[in-house]
């Protein structure tokens, strides 16, 4: 009996060390899974420090540049009015001009007028808009009026009020807590629509304020005719989504389809991003030129692939963007692009002196867009923008001039150039890469 417990003992032994080590080892295994993600959450901590960092100084940077700098003015173009399928097309490359065009035909106003702007300044012209837009409510003229609340905190509260005759929406998708949950209440109302009465409609990348007036380069077009019903659908659409029944605007524009002129349209609330698929439509269609100005380009990896096929295909591919922007972090997410595009052989031109906030397209002299998209995420894939497009040669023709009157107040970046960059550039650009998501 000795020898036979002796042998249960030494076989149950080994077998209760080993449940006892596994017992052990499931203990150890909650701490070192807090310990790994307390490690995770430091390097994440440490990696958004040096981002923090890198930004500082190059805000800094940045804004020590823009002091210095003289005021050279910028090169724009008288462009040509064009007629398209009933309509009357003009372009608008300086915004002193725009905003007179834009309050002549406020003035003209009989029955409607809707603005729509992402940004609307404090300062004269701001202020020209509000007095012009307060006249005609008080002749009888409908007037609405919406604009972005983020993209207006800085300016002062009691300029976002306007006479109780001009109807106003300050937008926000973020109305409710819950809201907080769903990632389609965070985009921005990033759209730029002037219609007055439904037959004459602007729109583009101008916002409202005295420093786009002679100091920014960007793009506008002016619609007179059919398609400016369009536009002014789209302005009661929206403001019929985020307004209550009582505020509702009744009146609705007859639509149609017009082979030569589109809007495209993205719909965050509906998860509807047209303007993207245009682009890369369009792209891949390309044989001959494409020609894209741009604010802020940070393309998705399909987006910059069909631009890198076209060049393979053998199609001329050049871009247009701001040296230095408005937004310091989408210039470095922009750079981290570039050593990608010119060895595909994308050519870059490098925008001088002032902001160019353009979003512009025109390929092979017959398609163009124009509106209020950029080339990134934000726009692509996240706030509410709009954009025209145009399938006709003169207007193509009239794209392709302004661009080329852009190109000279720009400069070539190459390939040679960019790779001799300094090493702390390079490093900055990596760094900031993780942004671009972002952006």
């Amino acid at each position: 009996m000795l020898v036979s417990w002796m042998r249960r003992a030494s076989f149950a032994r080994p077998a209760q060390v080993c449940e006892d080590a596994m017992v052990a080892r499931q203990r150890g295994r909650p701490k070192r899974r807090l310990r790994l993600w307390v490690l995770a959450i430091q390097l994440a901590a440490l990696m958004l420090a040096i981002q923090a960092a890198v930004l500082g100084a190059l805000a800094v940077a940045a804004a020590r540049r823009w002091r210095r700098r003289a005021q050279p003015g910028f090169p724009y173009l008288e462009s040509q009015e064009v007629e398209i399928e009933g309509n009357r097309l003009r372009l608008f490359s300086f915004g002193q001009d725009l905003y007179d065009a834009m309050l002549a035909a406020i003035d003209g106003a009989r029955e409607t007028i809707f603005v729509e702007s992402f940004i609307w300044k404090n300062d004269r012209i701001g202020q020209r808009f509000k007095d012009h837009l307060a006249r005609k409510a008080a002749e009888g003229v409908q007037v609405y009026v919406i604009f972005d609340n983020f993209g207006n905190l800085v300016v002062p509260h009691a300029f976002k009020q306007f006479p109780s005759a001009v109807h106003v929406l300050r937008y926000t998708g973020l109305t409710r807590p819950w809201h907080l949950l769903d990632p389609r209440r965070y985009a921005l109302d990033h759209r730029k629509i002037v219609v007055v009465d439904g037959v004459t409609a602007f729109v583009g990348g101008y916002n409202i304020g005295s420093l786009y007036a002679t100091e920014w380069r960007d793009t506008h077009v002016r619609i007179i005719g059919p398609e400016a019903a369009e536009l002014a659908q789209s302005f009661i659409d929206f403001w019929n989504r985020y307004v209550g029944s009582a505020r509702a605007i009744s009146l609705r524009f007859s639509r149609r389809f017009a082979p030569a002129i589109s809007l495209r349209t993205n719909d965050a609330a509906r998860l509807i991003f047209p303007i993207r698929d245009m682009y890369i439509g369009a792209i891949d269609r390309a044989e001959r030129h494409i020609y894209i100005t741009n604010a802020y380009f940070i393309p998705d990896r399909v987006l910059l692939s069909a631009l890198i096929d076209a060049t393979r295909r053998g199609v001329n591919v050049q871009i247009l963007l701001p040296w230095h922007s408005n937004h310091i972090a989408a210039d470095w997410a922009a750079r981290g692009f570039f050593a990608t595009c010119l060895e595909a052989g994308i050519r870059i031109f490098a925008y001088k002196g002032v902001m160019i906030h353009a979003k512009t397209c025109t390929i092979d002299g017959a398609w163009s867009t124009l509106g209020t998209a950029n080339l990134d995420r934000l726009s692509e894939l996240g706030n509410h923008e709009i954009n025209v497009e145009i399938f006709d040669e003169a207007f193509a023709r009239e794209m392709e001039a302004l661009f080329t009157c852009d190109k000279t107040n720009a400069f070539e970046l190459t390939r040679d150039r960019w790779i001799r960059r300094p090493w702390y550039v390079q490093a900055s650009e990596l760094i900031l890469s993780p942004l671009r998501p972002a952006l």
